[in-house]
Order: structure tokens, then sequence, then C-alpha cells
């Protein structure tokens, strides 16, 4: 089951996702993101939070985001 979390200001469930990229310049970085229920891709979709980051929720939207501890 993929890791979510829910908005404390608007009741919906996201669900944690990563996927590794190549930028411009040729270096890769990996990039994480939320999504609703019904839009999980079970191939990029995580298990659980990485050690070093945290999750934080914007306070006008509600929606959730990783940050670095």
């Amino acid at each position: 089951m993929a890791y979510s979390v829910k908005s404390k200001k608007s009741g919906k469930e996201y669900f944690l996702h990563s996927k590794e990229v190549t930028l411009k310049g040729g270096r890769k970085q990996v990039i994480f993101w939320f999504s609703g229920k019904d839009k999980i891709k079970k191939e990029y979709a995580l298990d659980a939070l990485p050690a070093d980051r945290k999750v934080i929720e914007n306070p006008r939207t509600g929606l959730p985001m990783l940050k670095k501890k």
C-alpha cells in the first residue's frame, strides 16, 4: 500500500510517488509528488516516507509537500 497523508484542511487523502528524472544538463534527480486516490501510479508509488524528508502542508491550499529535515 502506498504511503498516504490526509489533508487537515480538506480532509482528502493523498499518496506519495517518486521518480528519477534526467535534467537538461544530464544530471539525475529524484522527484517526489502527491496525488489523489483516483490518480495513483502503482509503478511510482512509495510504501514509506524517505528517512531524510518530512511532510508539510501548504496552509493556503491544504496540499501536502515534502521537505528535507
